[in-house]
C-alpha cells in the first residue's frame, strides 16, 4: 500500500516537473533577444487571501516579443517576477507569523477579438521559494520550494490600456515532491501599469 502510495506521488511529482520544463523550455527562445531584464515591461502590485493567510505582492513583467493567433484569439506571453508577504496564524493563537516568497513564471495571455477586446485571461505555472517553510495552525508544507501556477481573468482600461485590473486563483504546493504537501489557494486581486 505504501509502495503505491509512494508510486503515485512520483508520478505525479513528474508530470508537474515535466509540465513546468516544457513550458520554460518551448518559450526559452521567446526570451532571448527581446526580454530587457534592465527595463521590465510592466510593474504590478496584488493583494490575496486563502484560508487565514494573507498576502501582500509586488512585482515586475517582461513581454516575450512574440504573439500567436489561434483563429480570433491573440495569444502573448511574459515572465512574472516577483515578491510576496504572507501573514497566518500559527499554533498559539494570539500570535501571527509571516514568510518572504520569491516567484519566477511563465505566463499565457489570451486575448479575443484578434487582441483588440480590453478582456483577456491568463495562465502560468513557475517556481516559487520561501524564507521559510509554511505553518499554520492547520497546514504544514515540507519544502519552501513549491509551484505556483495560476488562472486569472482581467480587463485593460485608460489611455492606451495601460492599466489592468484582473482576478486571479492561484494555488501553491510542491506537486508532491515531499510530503506533507497540503497546497494552498489564494484568490488574488492584482492591478498592473505598463511601463511601455
Amino acid at each position: 500500500m505504501l509502495k503505491q502510495k509512494s508510486s503515485a506521488l512520483s508520478k505525479r511529482s513528474r508530470a508537474h516537473l515535466a509540465t513546468l520544463f516544457c513550458t520554460l523550455s518551448s518559450f526559452g527562445a521567446c526570451a532571448s533577444a527581446e526580454l530587457s531584464f534592465h527595463a521590465p515591461d510592466a510593474a504590478f502590485a496584488q493583494l490575496g487571501a486563502a484560508d487565514n493567510t494573507y498576502g501582500a505582492t509586488v512585482g515586475v513583467n517582461w513581454n516575450w516579443g512574440r504573439e500567436f493567433r489561434v483563429g480570433s484569439a491573440h495569444i502573448t506571453g511574459y515572465w512574472e517576477a516577483s515578491a510576496s508577504q504572507w501573514s497566518y496564524p500559527v499554533a498559539d493563537v494570539r500570535r501571527t507569523a509571516g514568510l518572504v516568497q520569491l516567484g519566477l513564471i511563465p505566463v499565457f495571455r489570451w486575448s479575443p477579438s484578434e487582441g483588440a477586446s480590453p478582456w483577456f485571461a491568463e495562465a502560468g505555472i513557475g517556481a516559487t521559494l520561501t524564507t521559510v517553510a509554511y505553518q499554520t495552525d492547520r497546514k504544514r508544507f515540507s519544502t519552501r520550494f513549491n509551484f505556483g501556477d495560476h488562472l486569472a481573468v482581467g480587463r485593460s482600461f485608460g489611455a492606451s490600456r495601460a492599466h489592468e485590473l484582473s482576478l486571479r486563483l492561484e494555488h501553491f504546493s510542491n506537486g508532491g515532491l515531499k510530503q506533507p504537501n497540503p497546497g494552498e489557494n489564494f484568490v488574488q486581486i492584482r492591478y498592473l501599469y505598463k511601463l511601455k
